[in-house]
Parts: structure tokens; C-alpha cells; sequence
């Protein structure tokens, strides 16, 4: 979880303040900010128009969301990675359940190169029984990175879809639609989109145009705007993936909050926040290595997300007590040491930590 910019705090007290005039918060308003909000993610992702953004308060939700317009048959298959993260995990058990189809779970391979043999196990996995592909950028435990241009490529040839869950990497890392082609990207705004928990943006491509949302509010139907005909009921749903957000999205506090930390991403450029944590690591991940670290080759390993793993796993506890008695935060999955730098942090932090991990 990111810590909030001191501007994106300051815009969510305000908003607060804002409610103790209730009167003072307009029909228009339950529209305007959210449509800021799809503006700026789309950008974010070099989206071609805002149609295509939902808000939504978690990646179960959106990952829900999907599951929930994609009818499989017997035989048919859905693909996802080996521990992956539970929210886009659970919607494709119960769906495969459901419908007598198979979860195939591409393992973590034991070798020393974990990045480009997982990679390969993943497109070996994709054939014409394949129906969805469901994954994220980087994997959550250790920031394992998957060629997801050349994934998605061979997803469209066979006639699967792609769904990404992007919380472990947009907005720490180049996400382009127009390149990857996903047919959802479900992102959690609560970590590298450094915004507030339980605020979310999912963009929802062609295939999901016409579809049926989890719940039916009255913000997602036609019109809607007209405060005036609300009672008219309207069977009609707002065009693209407006109709998959969550009901009082509008969220006068939390949309504009998520929506200025946007703007700070995009004015410091995702490209130059990736580089930073290159460059801020590059030092330090060589010495490591060097010490008898295993770290994934760069060419599959984000530089804002990445595990560090032990040659001598009985070190890990002792690893542990030092690092919290030094005050610095990592997190631990599996076998691995989790770090994600970002642009809060500096060479001073890196120093810290790489000292801890090479003195005895």
C-alpha cells in the first residue's frame, strides 16, 4: 500500500468538508468528477476514449465483472498463474466449477531462470481449448515480468481472451493498451496509482460492450444525467463499460482523491518513474548478486517490484529481525524478500537495506 502525496491528502480533506454542505454538491457533480477521473486513466493507458473506463472499488469486483459475461463450456479452459493474487483467482475457480470447464494453473517453475521459463510454460499453455487468459503485468510476490505483447498476440490468434490485473504495475509501469491489447485491465488505485483504498478503475474492451453488469444501479442506465426522469425507467444501459461501474461511484471524496494522484503520475511520466527505481537499484542489485543473492535476470524483472531470495533459506528469520529492527519496510512472500521502491524513496533507504542484507 502507498503512502498518499500530501496533495492527494489535502484534496481528500477538503472533500470531506465538503459534505457538511450537502446542499452545495450539484446534479452535475455526480458525473463531473468521475468523467475527469476516466479522462485521466485513459491517458494513463494510452486508452482511445473514456467509454471504455469503469469505476469499481476492487479488483474482485472487476475481475467479477468479466467472469460474469464469459460463458465456458465443458472442456474449454482458463488459464492463470501460480499464486496469484486471490481477487483474480476465485471468480475463475467458481466459474470453471460452474461450468464442468478446467482451471489450469501454470506453476512457478523451480529453475534459475523463474522469469523466461515461466514466460515460455505460459505460451506453451495457450491453444484453441484456451478461452481466458488470466494474469497480471508483474506477479505479486516477486515482480516476476511477463511478455504479455507476445501473450496477448497468441491469445488473439487462438480466440482467447487477456485480462490483466494491473495493481502490481500500472502507474510504476509503461502500460499501453493500444500495444497489449488486453481484453480488461482491472487496477487497484490503492498502491502504485497511490490513491485511497477501496477505489478502483478497470478499463473493459470491445468484447464486453453489450454486457450485463453484477448489479444494477441507477447511475449505469441511459440518461441518467436527468435527475428530473430518474423514475422513468429506462432499460437501456450508458454506453461501453460505464454501465460495469460500481453504484455510487461518484464517491465525492475518494474520485478526486484518486484523481489527483493521476495527475501528479502523469506529469512525472510513468517512463521516468521506472527509470528512478532502475537507476536508484541498479548499484545495489549487482553487489547482491555478487553476495550470493538470487535475483530474476532484468530482462524479466520490474525494477519498482522485485524479490530478493536467499541461497541460505535458514537466514531468513534472522534477516527478518534485522531489517524490522532497522525500521525499513519490506514484505515477504514465499521465499522471497518483496521491495518496491517508488519515488518516495531515495539512495539513502536502498544503502540502509542493502547494508542490513550484507553485514552480519
Amino acid at each position: 500500500m502507498s503512502p498518499l502525496l500530501k496533495s492527494v491528502e489535502q484534496i481528500g480533506i477538503e472533500a470531506i468538508q465538503k459534505k457538511q454542505k450537502p446542499w452545495n454538491i450539484a446534479p452535475s457533480d455526480f458525473f463531473t468528477g468521475v468523467n475527469n477521473l476516466k479522462k485521466s486513466f485513459s491517458e494513463l493507458i494510452n486508452a482511445s476514449n473514456t467509454e471504455s473506463i469503469a469505476l469499481i472499488p476492487s479488483v474482485s469486483y472487476g475481475i467479477a465483472t468479466v467472469a460474469k459475461n464469459i460463458p465456458l463450456k465443458k472442456g474449454e479452459k482458463v488459464v492463470v498463474l501460480d499464486e496469484q493474487f486471490p481477487s483474480n483467482y476465485y471468480s475463475w475457480k467458481r466459474l470453471t466449477d460452474n461450468s464442468d470447464a478446467e482451471l489450469v494453473v501454470i506453476k512457478r517453475p523451480k529453475s534459475t531462470s523463474i522469469g523466461e521459463d515461466w514466460n515460455a510454460a505460459i505460451i506453451n499453455a495457450i491453444d484453441s481449448s484456451v478461452k481466458v487468459v488470466s494474469m497480471a503485468h508483474v506477479h505479486w510476490a516477486d515482480g516476476t515480468l511477463f511478455k504479455l505483447e507476445e501473450i496477448s498476440a497468441l491469445c488473439k490468434k487462438v480466440g482467447a481472451l487477456l485480462i490483466i490485473d494491473g495493481t502490481q504495475s500500472v502507474g510504476a509501469l509503461p502500460f499501453d493498451v493500444q500495444k497489449i491489447k488486453p481484453d480488461a485491465l482491472i487496477c487497484a488505485g490503492y498502491k502504485w496509482l497511490l490513491g485511497p483504498y477501496s477505489q478502483g478503475v478497470a478499463y473493459y474492451g470491445e468484447y464486453f460492450n453489450n454486457g450485463k453488469p453484477i448489479e444494477e444501479n441507477w447511475i449505469n442506465r441511459f440518461e441518467s444525467e436527468d435527475f428530473t426522469g430518474l423514475v422513468n425507467y429506462n432499460d437501456n444501459y450508458q454506453a461501453g463499460a460505464f454501465r460495469y461501474s460500481v453504484g455510487e461511484h461518484s464517491n465525492f471524496i475518494l474520485v478526486p482523491m484518486l484523481n489527483e494522484a493521476f495527475t501528479n503520475i502523469l506529469n512525472w511520466g510513468v517512463d521516468n518513474i521506472q527509470s528512478y527505481c532502475k537507476n536508484l537499484i541498479a548499484e545495489s542489485i549487482d553487489e547482491l548478486t555478487s553476495a550470493g543473492y538470487r535475483l530474476e535476470h532484468s530482462e524479466f524483472r520490474s525494477n519498482h517490484l522485485f524479490g530478493i531470495r536467499l541461497n541460505d533459506a535458514s537466514r531468513m528469520e534472522q534477516l527478518k529481525t534485522k531489517i524490522q529492527n532497522q525500521n525499513i519496510s519490506v514484505s515477504y512472500r514465499g521465499d522471497a524478500i518483496r521491495l518496491s521502491p517508488n519515488v518516495y524513496n531515495d539512495s539513502t533507504d536502498i544503502e540502509k537495506l542493502k547494508n542490513c542484507l550484507l553485514t552480519n
